[in-house]
């Protein structure tokens, strides 16, 4: 019965709640610089509609097959929004404003109407949370995205000279990262079909047993493609480190500085440099 009531009263006032809905968000502070009353105005009509229809069908169970639209212009509005700078609360209150125009119109037109206004408070408790759930989860994909952004960005690879590749690693290396180093490594070398890659740990604050393994395992890959790795970077806190850990770095060339793991890549290479001034 209150399913019937409240699409009855979203269809049969559908004008005047719309009106009242959009005044309700401005009243409630919707960010105008971010948003302008056209659209306002558009998105809350368009929920109006998907309601009446959804409601109509029932209001127990949000997961039955006749709120999949409502819950998707939904998602859509949730995502646009993170993305815009609203907050979740700004999100969630796009809902919640609907309640004093809806519960308005419930006391006016029903004989008895406690029953139709717990179920429509029910309703869009759940419809304003379902918003702040969708907003979240879209927060957090940005921040995924973005962390993946800095770690590609905090991982370039340069071409210091034809066939010699080297990669600067500053902070902390971890799982993640170092798939992000091997994939950009290898891409690299395939790229410019260099021989020998420079892998400069300075600015690895420490190297514990994991970084050592992660180190070799970049090392393994690029060795696979066909390339030499030389470690430079190695001071002597993290040469301490490493005898005292016993990770064995194999026949893995290691170098105190990228100047010498430079100087002995271009002697690989039977590269030798004059100085203008000796000449």
């Amino acid at each position: 019965m209150p399913a019937s009531v409240i699409a009855e009263l979203l269809q049969q006032h559908e004008r005047e709640l719309l009106d009242e809905w959009v005044t309700a968000q401005r009243l409630a502070g919707i960010r105008t610089d971010l948003v302008d009353e056209e659209t306002v105005r558009s998105n809350s009509q368009e929920l109006l509609k998907l309601l009446t229809v959804a409601a109509a069908e029932g209001l127990d169970d949000l997961h039955s097959a006749h709120w999949t639209p409502v819950k998707g212009m939904l998602d859509r509005l949730s995502r646009s929004q993170s993305r815009q700078g609203f907050t979740s609360s700004e999100t969630a209150t796009f809902v919640f404003s609907l309640k004093e125009p809806l519960f308005a119109r419930i006391q006016a037109q029903c004989a008895n109407p406690v029953e139709v206004l717990w179920d429509a408070s029910k309703l869009l408790d759940k419809l304003g949370l379902y918003c702040v759930e969708s907003y979240m989860g879209s927060r957090e994909a940005i921040i995924r995205e973005q962390q993946e952004s800095m770690l590609e960005l905090s991982t370039p690879v340069v071409e210091l000279w034809k066939g010699i590749l080297a990669i600067p690693l500053i902070g902390s290396l971890d799982s993640n990262r170092t798939q992000i180093v091997m994939e950009a490594l290898l891409e690299k070398i395939v790229q410019t079909e260099s021989d020998l890659a420079i892998i400069d740990i300075t600015g690895v604050p420490t190297v514990d047993t994991m970084v050592a393994q992660h180190l070799l395992k970049t090392v393994t890959a690029a060795k696979l493609m066909g390339a030499k790795c030389i470690i430079s970077g190695i001071r002597p806190q993290i040469a301490a480190t490493i005898v005292h850990l016993g990770v064995e770095l194999g026949d893995v060339v290691t170098k105190a500085s990228l100047a010498d793991a430079f100087q002995m890549a271009l002697k690989e290479l039977n590269v030798r440099l004059v100085s203008a001034t000796a000449r």
